[in-house]
């Protein structure tokens, strides 16, 4: 996190996003990266996030663009996903060229309003090395080398694309690690190439401590997000994240079938003072259109339930989307951002009728 700003120093970097603050996942439907730009920052104001536009196809997606970042690494596409390249080729260039395409997007978007916070994504390393095949056809995740390989050249590549974001944009930049594939990781769940077999569970002190290392010489706050069933919150919160992303709406959070270890969990993490980012907003629209109050309700339930004062959800809570918004309509991708954006002001003024 950004050392606060030393007395005399007004110029400093402030701790934090501001209280109220809502941003999204990641993806968004359509592919024309300004048009997606510039709702973002107009739904968003306070924390927009870079847009990611997999409809496109390949480089456009999470493991692709990520992949795309990689410093002396290159991947290229066959049959079964991606695959480490000898050099880089097509697929890689691919990826680069519409990843700067995006950039270019978001510094204009941005041009005006000059938010002080933005936020980037990227897959995180063990949602990289699970999805990122060798030459052998094996995942990167069955080479301990080849996954230190990846985590190395993750950090370089994040480092520049940090930079430069912080460059184009003016503002401090919050990068946002997904990590939907580590339950999987963890429970040695992932097949192996053959599809008769599964690859080694990784122990939850190596997944940990490979995340840490990312986290702390990064040099950049970092929130990390994972939206499967049984996200590990204990082990994100515990690698010096700044923020920790879940779907609160899922069963393991909610009502009856909350699991008391996974809301111990949660309480933990804001006991430390630690923010989670909640996915309250569906990511396909439902049959009916929730209303404000609807979605604020799993927030207010939880923090009820933990025994927190709802006046500290402001700080506590940053509101997103459920997931990425790449399979909605652009109307409710639209909607479900100025939602997240206004629940963000709500936790900081709730209306009276609350």
């Amino acid at each position: 996190m950004p050392e606060p700003a030393e007395e005399g120093d007004p110029a400093g970097p402030p701790a934090r996003w501001a209280d109220g603050a809502a941003t999204g996942v990641g993806s968004l439907p359509g592919t024309d990266p300004r048009e997606a730009a510039a709702t973002v920052v107009g739904e968003l104001p306070l924390l927009p996030h870079l847009p990611e536009l997999p409809a496109r196809g390949v480089g456009a997606d999470m493991i692709g663009r990520t992949a795309g970042l990689l410093v002396d690494i290159a991947v290229e596409v066959v049959p079964s996903g991606y695959r480490v390249a000898a050099r880089p080729g097509r697929d890689h260039r691919r990826a680069v060229d519409l990843l700067r395409g995006d950039l270019d997007a978001f510094d204009e978007a941005c041009d005006p309003v000059r938010p002080e916070w933005v936020k980037v994504q990227a897959a995180g390393p063990w949602t990289l090395a699970a999805a990122v095949e060798l030459h052998s056809g094996h995942r990167v995740l069955t080479d301990a080398g080849a996954v230190r390989e990846f985590a190395a050249s993750l950090l370089e590549g994040l480092r520049a694309h940090v930079a430069e974001v912080a460059t184009r944009t003016g503002a401090h930049v919050l990068v946002q690690l997904d990590e939907p594939m580590l339950p999987a990781v963890l429970a040695g769940a992932l097949p192996t190439a053959s599809g008769y077999g599964t690859v080694r569970a990784v122990g939850r002190t190596e997944a940990q401590d490979a995340l840490r290392d990312l986290v702390s010489a990064l040099g950049a706050p970092v929130v990390v997000h994972c939206c499967a069933d049984r996200p590990p919150v204990r082990l994100l919160a515990g690698i010096g994240a700044v923020g920790v992303g879940i779907d609160a709406t899922l069963p393991v959070f909610r009502g009856e079938t909350a699991v008391p270890a996974a809301l111990d969990a949660l309480g933990e993490t804001w006991d430390a003072g630690t923010p989670l980012l909640l996915g309250l907003v569906p990511a396909r629209e439902p049959a009916s259109r929730p209303q404000l109050r609807d979605v604020a309700r799993p927030v207010f339930e939880l923090a009820d339930r933990l025994g927190f004062d709802r006046s500290r959800l402001g700080a506590l809570a940053v509101p997103t989307p459920t997931c990425g918004l790449a399979g909605s309509t652009p109307e409710w991708a639209r909607r479900a951002m100025a939602l997240v954006r206004d629940l963000g002001q709500a936790f900081v003024d709730p209306p009276e009728d609350w």
